[in-house]
Parts: C-alpha cells; sequence; structure tokens
C-alpha cells in the first residue's frame, strides 16, 4: 500500500466521526440509455451537498493534529468551499473567518451561516474573487489564521481522494472507467493518484467546461497557466487556472482524455436530471454525467462511475437553465425581423407560424424607421426542424431577419 493510499483511508475513516459515506448508486436511466452500468457517486448528498467538505475536514484535521493550539482558520470562497469550511470549524470547535465577495447571492451567504453557526464570521470583501482572496491571505498573516485553500493544498487533494476509496469499497470489483469532475483539480488529482496505485487497470476521463478549460490549457502548456477570459456559470468548477500541487499528478493525462462540456449543454442535462430523474445537480455536478454522450461507444456493457460533485443548485437559475437548453436544443430561437408598417403586416407574420411554435418574446426595438419596423422576436417551438419551416416561409414572403440567438454580445443586451 501506498503512502497516499494509506493516508486517503485514513482519512476517509476519519470522516466517519462527521458523515456517512456518499451513496454510490446505479442509474437505471442512464444505464439503459447508454448500454452500460452506469453508476453514480452521489457527492451531492454530502452533508454540504458537496464533496468540498472532505478536504476542509482533512487539512484542518492533520493542522489541529500538529497544532492543537491553532484556533483560527480562513478561507476565500463564496461557493461549496466557504460551506465545508464553515461544517468542519463547528465540528472542530474552532474559529473560522470566510471571506466571500460583496457580490455573492444572498442564499449562498445563508447557507454557509447556517453550517457554521457561532463558529464563523463572514466577511464579504471585493466585487471579484481575487480581491476577496488578497484580503483573505492578508488577514491570514496579520492575525496567524490558517489559510484553508480550496484545492491546492496536498491534504485538501489526500481528503478528495476519500471520494475514490469509497466507490471502490462499494463495488465488487474496479469500474472500468470512472468519470471525474475538473476545476482547480483538487477532486481530480486526488482520484487519479490513488486510482493509479489501487487501480490502474481502470480507465479515467476528466470534463471541465468549455468556458473553463484550464486542464487542457495546462496540459497543452506543460504547465499551469491563467485563462484569459472563463465563463463563470459553471461557478463550481470555473477555475482560471489548475493549481499547482494538482496539476504535478495530473500531467501526464492524455489530451484526449479530457473532455470540454459547453455550458448550455450542461443546461439541457441539468434539467435531465431533475425531470427524469428528480436529481437536483448545480452546473458543476452535472459535469461527469453531460460528458456521457460522447463516451457512448467506449462505454457499451461496461461498468462507468460518474461523480455528481454537487448538488448547490439556486433554483432562481432556473428560468437561466431552461433558456439555455432550450437554445442548445434548437427549439428556441430569437431573431430581429423588420417588419413593414402596414395593417396587417403583423397578422401575416403570425399566419405563417405552426400549430407547434409559440412566441416567448415580441417587442419592438426602434419605431425611427417610416416605412418599417425593426421587431425582437422570441419563438419557443416543441422540434428544431419547425423553424427551418418558419424561416422558408418568412424568406418566400420576402421578410429580411436575422438570427441572433448565438450572438452572445448583441444576447447580453437584449435576452
Amino acid at each position: 500500500m501506498t503512502d497516499f493510499e494509506t493516508n486517503a483511508r485514513a482519512a476517509e475513516q476519519a470522516m466517519r466521526d462527521l458523515f456517512p459515506a456518499t451513496p454510490l448508486q446505479r442509474n437505471d436511466h442512464l444505464s439503459a440509455r447508454f448500454g452500460a452500468e452506469i453508476w453514480l457517486k452521489r457527492e451531492d448528498l454530502s452533508p454540504v451537498r458537496s464533496y468540498k467538505i472532505r478536504g476542509a475536514f482533512n487539512a484542518m484535521r492533520k493542522v489541529l493534529a500538529e497544532q492543537p493550539d491553532q484556533d483560527l482558520f480562513v478561507c476565500a470562497s463564496a461557493g461549496n468551499h466557504a460551506q465545508g469550511v464553515a461544517f468542519v470549524c463547528r465540528h472542530f470547535g474552532v474559529k473560522g473567518v470566510i471571506f466571500m465577495p460583496v457580490t455573492t447571492p444572498q442564499q449562498k451567504i445563508d447557507k454557509t451561516k447556517i453550517f457554521g453557526g457561532d463558529a464563523i464570521e463572514i466577511r464579504l470583501i471585493g466585487d471579484y474573487f481575487d480581491d476577496t482572496l488578497a484580503e483573505a491571505q492578508a488577514h491570514c498573516t496579520r492575525s496567524g489564521g490558517h489559510f484553508l485553500a480550496p484545492f491546492d493544498d496536498v491534504d485538501v487533494i489526500e481528503g478528495q481522494a476519500s471520494v475514490g476509496v469509497e466507490l471502490l469499497d462499494a463495488l465488487p470489483k474496479a469500474p472500468d472507467l470512472v468519470v471525474l469532475p475538473v476545476g482547480g483539480g483538487g477532486l481530480s488529482a486526488g482520484v487519479k493518484q490513488l486510482f493509479s496505485a489501487v487501480a490502474p487497470a481502470t480507465s479515467l476521463k476528466f470534463a471541465e467546461p468549455l468556458g473553463g478549460a484550464s486542464l487542457r490549457a495546462a496540459l497543452a502548456a506543460g504547465q499551469p497557466v491563467a485563462l484569459d477570459q472563463v465563463d463563470t456559470f459553471v461557478d463550481g468548477a470555473a477555475v482560471a487556472r489548475i493549481g499547482s500541487h494538482p496539476f504535478a499528478a495530473l500531467q501526464d493525462v492524455p489530451l484526449n482524455d479530457v473532455l470540454a462540456a459547453p455550458e448550455d449543454r450542461i443546461c439541457v442535462t441539468i434539467l435531465e436530471m431533475l425531470n427524469v430523474e428528480g436529481i437536483v445537480l448545480e452546473p458543476a455536478g452535472a459535469l461527469s454525467v453531460d460528458v456521457l454522450p460522447e463516451l457512448a461507444d467506449e462505454i457499451k456493457g461496461k461498468t462507468v462511475v460518474c461523480v455528481t460533485s454537487g448538488g448547490n443548485f439556486d433554483f432562481e437559475r432556473l428560468p437561466e437553465v431552461k433558456e439555455r437548453a432550450q437554445r442548445y436544443t434548437g427549439v428556441k430561437k430569437y431573431f430581429i425581423l423588420r417588419l413593414p408598417q402596414r395593417p396587417g403586416a403583423l397578422r401575416d407574420f403570425l399566419e405563417m407560424l405552426g400549430p407547434e411554435d409559440d412566441i416567448a418574446r415580441f417587442e419592438y426595438l426602434k419605431k425611427s424607421a417610416r416605412n418599417f419596423g425593426s421587431v425582437l422576436i422570441g419563438i419557443e417551438t416543441s422540434r428544431a426542424q419547425n423553424f427551418e419551416k418558419l424561416f422558408a416561409k418568412m424568406e418566400a414572403e420576402g421578410l429580411v431577419y436575422k438570427d441572433i440567438t448565438e450572438d452572445e454580445l448583441l444576447a447580453q443586451f437584449v435576452l
């Protein structure tokens, strides 16, 4: 048994004082869809609805073992790491100061307060996370607190590896494939090191958001690099630069084993899991399931484990998720129509709509044109093919229009 395996198993055993092992559940829906044995490692069912509690617990446990008098821990986070740190501070009876951006949603602040209770203090600093992080680290220097990193820490990585320990213990034999979400890299690095030692025949695939592909960028450059731009929709995995410690464990991952999940497609997966299975996943928590279609040929007849890493989904985001999913599947489109300003012009257009077409938005953008007016129109339908028929009718009547569904810059202003 390697030192890493020994430490990961020790961390997993110590966690039983805090919470039971999260379930490993066979998913009938996905298994039937892909002709495979698909299992979900339900980290969304941990006490804080994500795996982040593991790394925070292990790091704090080890610090307190070496420095029993350390009674102050500090972190910077607007999400799952903050909630994990808060829960663990209360468990160990130590003081925690959690720095969050001023822009953090109140729901996340409230949940962190609930998990930490009187053991923690929340400080809202900065509009952007970099400002928040800098202030948290400065506070550590001033106060002598111990900074708990969300992923770039060997003890955190070791704690996240307990996910792998549990899933291996729950199956009669090692799975053929494990699909891991990647953000900062702590979870994927921990599980990879464990499987390299315990189950080297198991294949690993890594799923990261298309707008935050920090692992792929690091592998291409041969070292961690900062992305120029990050799409923050998958907030639990939208990391500009993968951690140095995680990358040390992941640097030999083949590029073909890293899959990029488009943010809008993740929305389709979130809705499918919610509507079909009743499973609530946050965008990062859906990553491993979202990439299964790309692995369909490879996984037939095999045993596959997808780590659903988190379920901290704010249902106020549901309209946005539905909107993005509809746009991705092609059943909702927005376009600018140049409509003649004459009696009956609107009626003529409405008569072009099919029985499955529904107007979701209709508004004039300007009324300055003398003979024509520009109209913003949103159409929902049941099948993407219906738009081919609608656009053909519009073109036959000589109507001028521009499809702006995929125009991200324009969409920020009008959608």
